[in-house]
């Protein structure tokens, strides 16, 4: 008997969050969810940070602006901390709806914040949690970094080898062929939106970035599923308050996408204005007719010539240790106890 292959429907995001709300955008998730499930799929991706929002702030004014307006203060009090009752009630949502999740939100962990994907199993369960290896440009003024230990792929019985990036890590060529590596099968690429500096910044735009995700698909081999955040009209009035920062950012940008290992598009983009969940049935068989041609860290590669150097260690801020005691010493205090 040979290989069974899975096949299975995903949902792929496309949507506005409740943009600093962290409670209503919660529900708004938990909504998603129940819907991709009645609608059969056991598979859902969510665009990066859709929970509160992307800090779109910190691309249209300085940061002492950003603070004056509470962005800073609010952005923070409405990320998401995992040991939280939002969290918990996200994780039951799932659970209910017996179907894997890939969440996108700012993690609140202690004082910092990061820009996370939560892989989250059937059974409620968290199956990982991955933090964007180093936010770009303007991220860095809000989010933290991750480690090595984020590039992870994740071999699930339901859904196949199972792996996750944000936003540009797609461009960035050591990272995914560190994903490549470890046989991913179902990639979540999350996106913010794509309407920012249009037109003024062309390598922020839809093409390039679609561009990317297509790219990466070929490359790997692999499933790519590109869930795509919506910038709302409520989430324009709050947070342009100029001519200027009205010519920077614009309602929609949404550009969910999914390929399959050949590149091709395997669901009808919706409007870029436009909230829905977009759904595909995938075949994890196709995946062995792509790699056939090019298997990235397999039969067409050049160890030889080029190989990655991947630190996998998660980065711990502290390390504790106990300095070794003398036999000694340690005789007498216990003769003195």
């Amino acid at each position: 008997m040979g290989l069974i292959h899975q096949k299975y429907k995903v949902a792929v995001v496309q949507a506005a969050p409740v943009f600093l709300d962290l409670d209503a955008t919660v529900d708004k998730t938990i909504n998603l969810i129940e819907e991709a499930s009645a609608n059969g799929a056991k598979l859902i991706a969510f665009p990066e940070t859709f929970i509160p929002g992307y800090p779109w702030q910190i691309w249209l004014g300085a940061p002492a602006w950003a603070i004056g307006r509470g962005f800073v203060q609010r952005y923070f009090d409405n990320s998401l901390a995992f040991d939280s009752p939002q969290a918990e009630k996200i994780r039951q949502a799932v659970k209910r709806a017996k179907l894997t999740a890939v969440l996108g939100l700012s993690e609140r962990d202690g004082g910092s914040l990061y820009i996370a994907q939560w892989l989250i199993g059937p059974d409620g369960e968290t199956i990982a949690k991955r933090r964007k290896l180093r936010p770009t440009h303007a991220e860095r003024t809000v989010f933290g970094e991750g480690d090595g230990s984020d590039l992870a792929v994740h071999d699930r019985a339901d859904v196949g080898r199972l792996g996750a990036l944000c936003c540009w890590e797609h461009l960035q060529p050591l990272s995914k062929y560190a994903m490549y590596a470890q046989n991913e099968q179902v990639h979540v690429g999350a996106w913010p939106s794509f309407s920012l500096y249009d037109p003024f910044a062309h390598a922020l735009g839809h093409e390039v970035n679609n561009a990317a995700s297509k790219v990466y698909a070929v490359e790997g081999s692999c499933f790519f599923l590109g869930p795509c955040a919506v910038v709302s009209q409520a989430m324009i009035d709050e947070l342009c308050d100029s001519p200027e920062k009205h010519a920077f950012l614009h309602a929609g940008g949404g550009y969910a996408v999914i390929y399959g290992p050949d590149g091709s598009s395997l669901a009808e983009k919706l409007p870029p204005d436009q909230e829905g969940i977009l759904y595909a049935d995938i075949d994890l068989g196709m995946i062995g007719v792509a790699k056939n041609a090019a298997d990235p860290a397999g039969h067409y590669s050049r160890p030889d010539v080029t190989r990655l150097l991947l630190n996998t260690t998660r980065a711990n801020r502290v390390e504790h240790f106990s300095l070794p005691v003398d036999a000694e010493v340690m005789s007498e205090i216990r003769l003195q106890a």
